[in-house]
């Protein structure tokens, strides 16, 4: 194959996150390495939120100058790329022999949802394009092994993968959102001061469907947040069933 038509590879950074590149040895800084510069990264996203991290704010956290950091990660684009891995971590464990899919992909769901929860900033950063990272992968795999006796084709257990995990990132979005509202307004339920505030603007008349929602006191109650993903999730799982008995 011409090497101008050659596939670019994977960042040198990427590389080293999956052991298939030596780490920089010389240079100013020996103390300094790629899982000390996200390991901080990760610590001042969590202190102070993503638009804290920088290549400067990382390296003054650790003592280095900035452009040392640039030896083991070119840009921070790919940072937040490893950052993500290493707040999120690996899948939950395999599903074992004989377990059907749909206990697996609620283990590899909830395991998400609490992934995300405690790292809200990771849903902060624009997924780019399939999984690159260890754990990235990790996940994909975990998800596809569990629809592997389905009877479904490789395009639709992506698929199936793809809509449970922009489902758990809408709802880790949603809550840090609404948090954030909240912290706002010093309204701990938004959803019933929504409410408050928009039954005097509308009617029954031309708003039939929503008034009966609001007389019902529905979004007035202090809901759990994890009750309610659970819930819904069992309802993307409904539709999945449907597809599954459809193939089998």
């Amino acid at each position: 194959m011409d090497a101008m038509s050659e596939e670019p590879g994977l960042p040198a950074s990427i590389e080293t996150a999956w052991g298939v590149r030596e780490r920089p040895t010389k240079g100013p800084k020996p103390g300094l390495s790629l899982d000390r510069i996200v390991a901080a990264a990760v610590r001042l996203a969590a202190a102070e939120g993503l638009a804290a991290v920088s290549m400067g704010r990382v390296a003054g956290e650790l003592g280095a100058a900035p452009m040392s950091l640039y030896r083991y990660v070119a840009s921070k684009d790919e940072l937040l790329a490893l950052m993500v891995d290493a707040a999120v971590g690996p899948p939950p464990a395999a599903s074992q022999p004989g377990e059907d899919w749909r206990p697996g992909l609620s283990r590899w769901s909830w395991s998400y949802y609490e992934a995300l929860g405690r790292h809200p900033w990771v849903v902060r950063i624009p997924i780019s394009g399939p999984p690159t990272t260890p754990n990235g992968v990790a996940w994909m795999e975990a998800g596809l092994a569990s629809l592997a006796e389905t009877g479904l084709d490789e395009g639709e257990k992506l698929s199936v993968i793809l809509l449970l995990s922009g489902y758990v990132r809408n709802e880790v979005t949603l809550m840090a959102d609404i948090g954030a509202a909240a912290a706002a307004s010093g309204e701990r339920n938004v959803s019933g001061s929504w409410s408050r505030l928009i039954r005097g603007v509308i009617d029954a008349e031309c708003f039939p469907a929503l008034h009966r929602a609001l007389a019902s006191g529905v979004l007035d109650e202090d809901d759990d947040p994890d009750e309610d993903f659970g819930w819904r999730l069992e309802r993307v799982l409904d539709g999945v069933d449907v597809l599954v008995r459809e193939r089998g």
